[in-house]
């Protein structure tokens, strides 16, 4: 599977958050901010897992059914069971 620039960029925003999230705490911030901004950094995750998913789901398949590694049945309960499973 063939990882992005755009989705490594999420992710190292992402990282920039968690950091800003312990120098909060360090701070000793109020909890609400600090909720506030672990919750951002939870719907951020919850973005970049999709955009895996949305930009490289049809190439998965593809391979899978055309290596025959399966039928398009399988290969997309799978990648949906893997969806279900980040949640």
């Amino acid at each position: 599977m063939e990882y992005n620039d755009a989705m490594r960029h999420r992710l190292r925003r992402i990282e920039g958050q968690v950091r800003g999230v312990i120098g909060m705490m360090e701070q000793e911030k109020e909890c609400k901010d600090v909720v506030t901004q672990l919750s951002a950094i939870r719907s951020a995750v919850d973005r970049v897992i999709m955009y895996v998913v949305g930009q490289n789901m049809e190439q998965c398949i593809r391979e899978e059914v055309t290596g025959g590694g399966g039928n398009a049945d399988q290969v997309i309960r799978e990648a949906i069971e893997l969806l279900m499973k980040s949640r």
